[in-house]
């Protein structure tokens, strides 16, 4: 059982309908409470059992609310999905730095109030597994996506730490997706949008690839630690 901050679209979407049909109980969290509350029916329709709460990682106070929840519906927590985040990506010469500012706040510190939330949570019960969504973008450092790859390369950097930390009973895993059909393009500006959309149309994977990875990590046995899945369209470079 674990929540999945994030999980009202796309690739957390597809990872909250997919766990419950191999047997998991889940939690989502989102900004969009239509969407969970939605996505939770459709769960729970089809014979899993789902919980959600309005979670907006930029405040640790959520974070920490969400793994209560989990905590309280299901008695334990398993794996913490960390799947929130922005890519408002730019040239450094537009100098949007409140867009700098927010995909730091959403992919760098969310992940971060994340682990806050449920590494005591996770030493208490002597287990658990931290999952966090990062990007080939941190891979292949592109023009526009300088600070966007910067936030998820950071999230690679600690999730790493934290791996060496973690002792043997704590597994962490990054999942890097390319290229997918998401609404990932929809806080863009409008000239950004305009170039990233006709691509992601073209060869963007379906969120439901990446909640494959998600499941072949968790689902594998005690001690085996699957450290990082880079999931991409065979036609992305």
């Amino acid at each position: 059982m674990g929540p999945t901050p994030g999980g009202a679209r796309g690739c957390g979407a597809a990872t909250g309908v997919g766990r419950p049909a191999r047997g998991a109980k889940v939690v989502l969290g989102a900004r969009r409470t239509e969407r969970l509350e939605a996505l939770a029916a459709r769960i729970e329709e089809a014979g899993g059992q789902a919980a959600w709460a309005r979670t907006d990682v930029r405040r640790r106070a959520d974070l920490t609310a969400l793994v209560d929840l989990a905590r309280t519906r299901y008695g334990r927590l398993d794996v913490l999905v960390g799947n929130a985040g922005v890519g408002l990506i730019s040239p450094f010469d537009d100098l949007r730095v409140e867009d700098w500012e927010e995909m730091i706040d959403v992919n760098v510190k969310g992940v971060l109030y994340g682990i806050a939330a449920a590494l005591p949570v996770f030493r208490a019960q002597g287990g658990g597994h931290f999952v966090n969504t990062v990007s080939t973008a941190g891979l292949r450092v592109v023009p526009l996506q300088g600070v966007y790859a910067a936030t998820k390369n950071a999230v690679r950097t600690l999730s790493e730490g934290l791996r060496q930390e973690a002792g043997a009973d704590l597994r962490v895993t990054l999942i890097s997706p390319g290229v997918t059909r998401t609404e990932f393009a929809d806080p863009m500006a409008p000239e950004m949008k305009a170039r990233i959309l006709p691509g992601m149309e073209e060869i963007g994977l379906a969120p439901e690839a990446v909640a494959r990875a998600v499941a072949f990590a968790v689902e594998q046995p005690a001690g085996v630690d699957v450290g990082d899945i880079v999931v991409r369209p065979t036609a992305q470079n």
